[in-house]
């Protein structure tokens, strides 16, 4: 099981090093939206932000002199990718070829 998770992280730590340099929108399971730079993600999926903007400032006040930020994986609810610099074709087959060689 921990093999196969691990397996899992290393694909979205690839994926995420590929867009280092590239605007992303990161959702929090605290509700808060953070769009910016992609700065730096490690293994366990924490992610560095550089220019960031608090979607909901009025919510968020104490965000809004904030430029750069951390935010731990474990947080992370959703994060939405740049469509033009994924290379769609090339996740599905990565996936597909690890599901197809943890069944056997």
């Amino acid at each position: 099981m921990y093999s196969h998770r691990r397996k899992k992280q290393m694909i979205f730590f690839s994926l995420f090093k590929t867009l280092i340099g590239h605007k992303i929108v990161v959702e929090l399971k605290n509700d808060m939206v953070i769009e910016g730079i992609l700065v730096a993600a490690d293994q366990f999926l924490n992610l560095k932000l550089g220019e960031i903007n608090v979607v909901n400032q009025e919510k968020y006040p104490h965000m809004m002199s904030v430029k750069n930020c951390f935010i731990r994986g474990s947080v992370v609810r959703y994060v939405q990718l740049p469509r033009d610099q994924i290379q769609l074709k090339l996740l599905q087959d990565t996936a597909r070829i690890e599901a197809d060689r943890l069944k056997g």
